[in-house]
């Protein structure tokens, strides 16, 4: 934090990443209100996030090609007026679900954008020795976002409408916006020259999307580490998130408990961030690979707890091994991946993280009829088989 630059960029993170989960809740409220329960809150949702997820490897080409701070400004700038629009819509009176579907799309056009440039930006706004600390604070804010979010936008809609909600999202963006335009300001006259060589004749965007897949796939510790995200994404979010709700409804004393399991979740998730941020470790490669296990672990153990504190336990302890893996694996990456491939390999990390939860959803969807033990224990040992395969690539247990 005493670094301007990463004070201003922090700043403009941490509000934009709130204001997405207020907006979310706001959407979903919106088309529920509009349209009641049913197939239409899943297309709207859908509509967003399809084109967020197709889209995302372009955009990490878009931020190899073009100063990823003046991608990040823009689409924020961007993502501001699409939202002041559809909060007009709503105040003035209900609009149509097409419009209010096609601009969700938009939305996820620009996130598309936004992703790949803000991580590709971090490590030329601090040094390597820093990249764990400044990777803590920004997941940090998201983390944030994601405990109180949902709460804060629910209270917000309460008191003032789903107008008055998205008018407090589009303001939020419109500060976040501001912050970042101040930081890119600041960075454009302090930051040094990039190095890289760009080529004089343009590569066309699928020959540039094909070199850093190229790349990704042929490193074996960038291929462990996007594996290990995607696996986590797919296998432990959304298992955690509708078979713990079962779970607290059948063992744990009704669907009341689920908060204080969540909750056990976010102060893990806290302690782990703090822990990457104040003690990055030294053999990378033994986290990488134990910080994984512990995480199958954790999962299968939920299908096994009878009560609500082994419960809140178990989700403390996944919730830390999710944080700490997650600042240790970025930062690797973004430390070590080449400048010129860095936005590819980042809209890679993006798409892991991001747009595979509708699978991880999916995949909930479809185990728990066999009950939230078979659940949790297949998910995580998915997790666990995936801890064995990075032990058993060389790279990664002798990384430092």
């Amino acid at each position: 934090m005493a670094n301007p630059s990463f004070r201003l960029l922090w700043a403009g993170a941490a509000l934009a990443s709130v204001s997405e989960q207020l907006f979310v809740v706001c959407l979903t409220l919106l088309v529920l209100d509009l349209a009641g329960p049913g197939a239409t809150l899943g297309l709207v949702l859908a509509v967003a996030a399809v084109p967020r997820a197709v889209l995302l490897p372009f955009g990490g080409v878009l931020a190899d090609r073009v100063d990823a701070a003046k991608i990040v400004v823009a689409s924020i700038w961007a993502r501001t007026a699409v939202l002041a629009v559809l909060a007009a819509l709503v105040v003035l009176g209900p609009p149509p679900i097409l419009v209010i579907a096609g601009l969700a799309g938009l939305l996820g056009v620009l996130d598309a954008v936004y992703y790949p440039a803000s991580l590709a930006l971090l490590p030329r706004v601090v040094g390597p020795a820093e990249l764990p600390r400044a990777n803590a604070f920004v997941q940090g804010a998201e983390s944030a976002g994601d405990l109180f979010g949902p709460a804060v936008a629910a209270g917000i809609v309460v008191v003032a409408g789903l107008g008055g909600g998205l008018s407090t999202v589009a303001w939020l963006y419109l500060l976040a916006a501001v912050a970042l335009a101040a930081f890119a300001r600041r960075f454009a006259r302090t930051a040094p020259v990039r190095t890289q060589v760009r080529s004089a004749v343009p590569v066309p965007g699928r020959h540039a999307l094909r070199e850093g897949v190229r790349y990704a796939w042929g490193e074996p510790v960038v291929r462990t580490i996007l594996l290990v995200l995607a696996v986590l994404n797919v296998a432990v979010i959304g298992p955690v998130l509708v078979g713990g709700a079962v779970l607290a409804e059948q063992r744990l004393g009704g669907t009341a408990t689920l908060g204080l399991v969540y909750a056990g979740f976010g102060a893990g998730s806290l302690l782990g961030l703090l822990a990457a941020g104040a003690r990055p470790p030294t053999r990378r490669g033994l986290v990488i690979v134990a910080g994984t296990a512990l995480i199958g672990v954790g999962t299968a153990l939920f299908g096994f707890v009878g009560a609500l504190l082994p419960a809140v336990a178990v989700a403390a302890v996944v919730g830390v091994g999710e944080a700490y893996l997650g600042v240790v694996l970025v930062s690797w990456l973004q430390e070590r991946v080449p400048e010129e491939l860095r936005g590819r390999v980042m809209s890679l990390v993006a798409l892991s993280v991001v747009a595979f939860d509708p699978l991880s959803f999916a995949l909930a969807g479809v185990l728990l009829p066999a009950g939230t033990t078979t659940l949790f224990v297949v998910c995580g040992g998915a997790v666990v088989l995936t801890a064995g395969a990075a032990a058993a690539s060389h790279a990664v247990r002798s990384l430092r």
